[in-house]
């Protein structure tokens, strides 16, 4: 059974920054493409940032590029996401998901492994 759980929300000032992390038992973490989303409330789950499994390159959404680095240690069985100049539209439950073909997806529905989430949030 594949279990992800991440760490590393909290509150936050806008223009600071915050790193989160997820953790990946079970599973072949070194072959799953990893992916962040967020979701505010009333608000659709949407894609943040994503990596492959050789973390070769990374995919941001527009929102977030610029600010926003992933990064994935296959040692730790972890992929982390430091965001920095962080803005009240930042605010969100953020989740960290796995996918077990390993290219590109952004949606939701492309990502077999979810974790519970951890919360953002961002005060003007």
């Amino acid at each position: 059974q594949v279990q992800l759980v991440e760490s590393g929300g909290g509150l936050v000032q806008a223009g600071g920054a915050l790193t989160l992390a997820c953790t990946v038992s079970g599973g072949a973490f070194g072959s799953y493409f990893m992916g962040w989303f967020r979701q505010a409330p009333g608000m659709e789950r949407t894609f943040v940032a994503g990596i492959p499994s050789t973390g070769s390159r990374t995919y941001y959404s527009d929102s977030v590029k610029g600010r926003f680095t992933i990064s994935r240690d296959s040692a730790k069985k972890a992929v982390y996401l430091q965001m920095h100049s962080l803005k009240p539209e930042d605010t969100a439950l953020y989740y960290c998901a796995g996918r077990e073909t390993n290219w590109y997806g952004d949606r939701p529905r492309d990502f077999e492994f979810w974790g519970q989430g951890t919360q953002v949030t961002v005060s003007s």
